[in-house]
C-alpha cells in the first residue's frame, strides 16, 4: 500500500449542493476498511459544516476556514493555526454594506464580485492579509495560510508524509493542497486549470466521483 490517506474537498467535490450522498459515505467507509485515514480540508467554518455533516468523525482531521482552523473530531478539540479576523476590516467591510459576510475564527468570507473591495481594504488599511478564491467565493485570510499549510499541520499530527497522501478538489484554492500530495485528483466537474494540475480526473461529478476515486485506489494500491 503507497497512499495512507485520502485529504479531500468537501463543497463541489464529496458533497453535491452541500450534501454528502449515501453511496459516497458507503465508499468513504469501504476506503477506511483498507486501513487508511481520512482527511478534509474545506474553506467551510466548523460551525456550518458539522449542521450538514454529521458523519465528520469518519475523518481523522477536519482543515477548516480554507486552513485557518484545525479540528480533531474524536475529542472534539479546536486549534486555531491563524490570528483571529481584525475587527476593523470586519467594521470597515459591514460600513460598505458587504453581504453576504461570514465571519469566522480567521477567516472573512463573501462573494464576488467583492473580490475588489476586499482587496482595497486590505490594502488601506494596512493589514497582511490576501484574497483567495473559491470559485465565485471571496476568503480573507491572514497571508501564507491556505489549504496546503492546513493540511501539512494535520499530516504532522498524524505522522504521515505527504507524499503517503491521495489529495482530491475542484476549485483554485484547493491547488496550494494538491501541490502537497504525493497523488492529486480532480472530479469532473473540476475547474480546468485544476484538472490540468493534477494526475488523474474522474469521470463522475462531486461525490460520485469521490466513490470513483476510491475504487481505483483500491484496485490499483491494494
Amino acid at each position: 500500500m503507497k497512499y495512507l490517506a485520502l485529504a479531500c474537498d468537501y463543497d463541489g467535490t464529496l458533497a453535491c449542493n452541500g450534501h454528502v450522498s449515501g453511496e459516497t459515505l458507503t465508499s468513504l467507509e469501504q476506503f477506511l476498511k483498507s486501513g487508511r485515514k481520512l482527511i478534509l480540508v474545506t474553506g467551510r467554518q466548523l460551525e456550518e459544516l458539522l449542521l450538514v455533516f454529521p458523519q465528520v468523525r469518519l475523518f481523522e482531521r477536519v482543515v477548516v476556514e480554507n486552513g485557518a482552523v484545525l479540528y480533531r473530531p474524536n475529542t472534539e478539540e479546536i486549534v486555531p493555526l491563524a490570528d483571529s479576523a481584525p475587527e476593523r476590516l470586519v467594521a470597515a467591510l459591514r460600513e460598505r454594506k458587504i453581504l453576504p459576510l461570514s465571519v469566522g475564527r480567521a477567516i472573512v468570507a463573501t462573494q464576488q464580485p467583492h473580490n475588489s473591495n476586499a482587496l482595497e481594504l486590505i490594502h488601506s488599511l494596512g493589514l497582511d492579509h490576501e484574497v483567495i478564491l473559491n470559485k465565485d467565493a471571496v476568503m480573507i485570510l491572514p497571508r501564507g495560510v491556505n489549504k496546503g499549510t492546513g493540511l501539512q499541520l494535520a499530516l504532522r499530527e498524524l505522522c504521515l508524509s505527504p507524499g503517503a497522501v491521495v489529495g482530491v478538489g475542484d476549485a483554485e484554492n484547493d491547488v496550494a493542497f494538491l501541490d502537497l500530495c504525493g497523488y492529486a485528483a480532480a472530479v469532473g466537474n473540476a475547474l480546468p486549470q485544476v484538472k490540468e494540475k493534477v494526475d488523474f480526473v474522474t469521470l463522475s461529478n462531486q461525490g460520485q466521483g469521490i466513490v470513483e476515486l476510491i475504487q481505483h485506489l483500491l484496485i490499483h494500491d491494494p
